[in-house]
């Protein structure tokens, strides 16, 4: 994965939708304008979630989206978000 530069990590592993996005939310609003904040999600909805919260939110941008598979096997997708208000 990718070393992309994040000012707080939300662990959102065991989530279903919309669990990471509403977590998500939470985050961002904890952040100043221009901080990223790092989604580790283990729900594949999460990446459509994302994009789609992106489209539509005033305060945020979706920087990366990246995935991948953990030890145990599950599969991981890791969402880069930045508050932009």
């Amino acid at each position: 994965m990718t070393e992309i530069t994040f000012d707080q990590l939300l662990d959102a592993r065991g989530l279903n939708c919309p669990m990471p996005v509403v977590k998500a939310r939470k985050g961002v609003a904890e952040l100043e304008t221009g901080q990223v904040l790092k989604v580790v999600s283990t729900d594949r909805g999460s990446v459509k979630d994302f994009q789609g919260w992106a489209k539509i939110a005033k305060n945020v941008e979706l920087v990366a989206q990246e995935s991948g598979t953990e030890e145990d096997g599950r599969e991981l997708f890791v969402h880069f978000v930045r508050r932009t208000a």
